[in-house]
């Protein structure tokens, strides 16, 4: 079998319901790296809440995070680094009507950054609901451009943030709504999408397309399912996900679903 590039989204794929990897997960993906595959995360995750999964996997290679915007290697210096940012000036435009805008929250990111808006009565997504006082977001705090900002909005006010965004910053963004309970929209510089970092990694690893082999169960890894050779769908994936892979796993992400799947693609031999 020739070398295969596997790329792994996190939450809802390759991490159970407790957002944990379990014990066949690591068994599997190591046996995949040692059979001579390429085993990378390719998430929407920043760094600072990656970092530990790749660690525990015993990743040595590079990690895509922001959805395709960051490519690094962790704690190690690399020639292929690349960042996506956009103007700071947007975070202060929506500081500014905040209120408007039905912001409830507010958070810019990159590789070594975060600060957000305001400490929080009730934890967002991955956000801190108490911050350190080097970590509020304002005009003077934030002096770098952004590669992601992630906002909280009422839900109320979600369609007009939207709209607002796109005939403002079109141009410069994208904007997509986060799926699940909270109403949160995160924003990355136009045209960047976790297939960016998929052709950056095969490019690295001379893998050519139809050998890249890619998992995810959100609308943030369309791009990367069709940019893949083989796109595979969790079967806790949207439909519409389902709808454009290559292939569906038969369990979901809280039974194995990948680490099954993988196991039996690659033919590769685990104990039970």
């Amino acid at each position: 079998m020739e070398r295969k590039l596997i790329a792994l989204d996190l939450d809802g794929t390759t991490l159970n319901q407790q957002a944990q990897l379990s014990p066949k997960t690591k068994t599997v993906l190591r046996a995949a790296r040692e059979a001579g595959h390429v085993v990378s995360i390719v998430t929407g995750r920043p760094n600072r809440l990656s970092a530990d999964i790749y660690d525990e996997l015993h990743l040595d290679g590079p990690m895509i995070n922001f959805n395709g915007s960051l490519g690094h290697v962790p704690h190690h210096q690399w020639a292929g680094e690349y960042q996506y940012t956009f103007d700071r000036g947007i975070a202060f435009d929506l500081l500014a009507h905040q209120r408007e805008l039905g912001i409830e929250m507010l958070a810019a990111e990159g590789k070594n950054l975060f600060l957000a808006m305001q400490d929080q009565p009730r934890e967002i997504g991955f956000f801190p609901s108490v911050l350190k006082s080097n970590q509020i977001l304002n005009q003077q705090s934030l002096t770098q451009n952004p590669t992601s900002l992630t906002i909280a909005v009422a839900r109320s006010h979600q369609e007009h943030l939207l709209s607002y965004l796109q005939h403002h910053f079109g141009d410069q963004i994208d904007a997509a709504p986060w799926g699940g309970p909270d109403s949160v929209v995160e924003l990355g510089v136009k045209g960047v999408q976790k297939a960016t970092g998929v052709e950056v990694l095969a490019d690295h690893y001379h893998v050519q397309r139809q050998n890249i082999v890619a998992f995810g169960d959100e609308h943030n890894d369309a791009a990367m399912l069709d940019y893949a050779g083989w796109g595979v769908a969790m079967q806790n994936a949207t439909a519409t996900i389902k709808g454009l892979a290559n292939d569906v796993t038969p369990l979901d992400n809280a039974h194995d679903g990948l680490a099954n799947y993988l196991a039996d693609y690659l033919q590769l031999k685990i104990a039970e």
